[in-house]
């Protein structure tokens, strides 16, 4: 039965193995050998019910093997590793600038043993960097060199933060695949189309959007169009917008006059009546920036958005 594990990249629990009976190392800093190689990570105590699931589930990682806990002299050379990575993040940033690549450096690690120094890096198209190569290996010798390209979203999640909703990036938490996602979603949930109120950190639509979506889907069904002319107590309207969580829909009369109606209050009717309908309003929120179709559209593109190369 697995009893510990460690919380790896992109907040995922990995199992450890070998870790003596007798040895508590819960909440504590610990070595592993990992597929990149030996790394400090945070062990933490499994619940049996969740370590009954991982046994049983198929994508349950590949268990890391423990080493140790972490000793003085460890904290000591891993204070030392962290600096040593900021000064190769930098000494690597300079050598993209001196061959012109249009690569964004987002961050470098170096395993514990220091047998590999990983820089990933972010770009819109593929990098030729042959010659960069030649230089790193030059620069870092005697230590395997990694370049790995990632998205803009394995970007945020590796980097962590919070979202405007005040809780961890999903991508940095819960998430483990990202889903296709385009502006259709946030319109038929009567998101403002603006920018900054549909795109997270990593300047890419919110993964969130898609979490509700199916519920809007539901709730439309049987829902007068906006524009549609209905028969309501108050005489004949038309439908200028609606609110899926209330299931209610508002109706313009003739006078001016807006007011909501259930659903099962409405019918709709074939006529056509003097009532102008601005541009169709599904929330109360408003439009407060210029919408540009080529932003929208960059907000959409999914290539290179993401490629689990973390």
């Amino acid at each position: 039965m697995i009893k510990y594990a460690v919380n790896y990249l992109k907040n995922v629990f990995v199992p450890l193995n070998k870790v003596p009976d007798e040895l508590d190392i819960n909440e504590r800093l610990i070595l592993a050998r990992t597929e990149k190689g030996e790394e400090v990570l945070k062990a933490f105590l499994v619940n049996q019910e969740i370590a009954a699931l991982f046994e049983k589930n198929e994508k349950t990682p590949k268990a890391f093997d423990f080493i140790r806990i972490m000793t003085q002299e460890d904290m000591m050379i891993y204070e030392d590793i962290k600096k040593e990575e900021i000064t190769s993040f930098f000494k690597c940033k300079e050598l993209v600038k001196k061959h012109n690549l249009t690569m964004n450096l987002v961050q470098c690690r170096i395993t514990f043993d220091k047998g590999k120094i990983t820089f990933y890096y972010t770009a819109p198209e593929r990098v030729d960097f042959r010659e960069l190569l030649k230089d790193l290996t030059q620069t870092f010798k005697r230590i395997r060199i990694d370049l790995r390209h990632i998205g803009v979203r394995d970007e945020s999640s590796i980097m962590d933060g919070c979202g405007m909703c005040g809780k961890t990036f999903c991508c940095a938490s819960h998430l483990r695949k990202f889903e296709s996602i385009n502006v259709k979603l946030a319109k038929d949930q009567g998101m403002p189309i603006t920018p900054s109120k549909i795109s997270g950190t990593c300047g890419r639509l919110l993964c969130c959007l898609t979490y509700e979506y199916q519920n809007y889907i539901e709730a439309a069904k049987g829902m007068p169009p906006v524009g549609s002319t209905v028969m309501t107590s108050s005489g004949l309207g038309k439908v200028c917008y609606i609110q899926f969580l209330n299931n209610t829909v508002a109706v313009k009369f003739e006078d001016g006059k807006i007011k909501e109606f259930e659903k099962s209050e409405l019918e709709m009717v074939d006529a056509n009546i003097n009532v102008d309908i601005d541009v169709p309003r599904m929330t109360n929120y408003a439009v407060d920036e210029k919408v540009d179709a080529k932003q929208l559209k960059q907000l959409e593109d999914d290539r290179n958005s993401s490629t689990g190369n973390v």
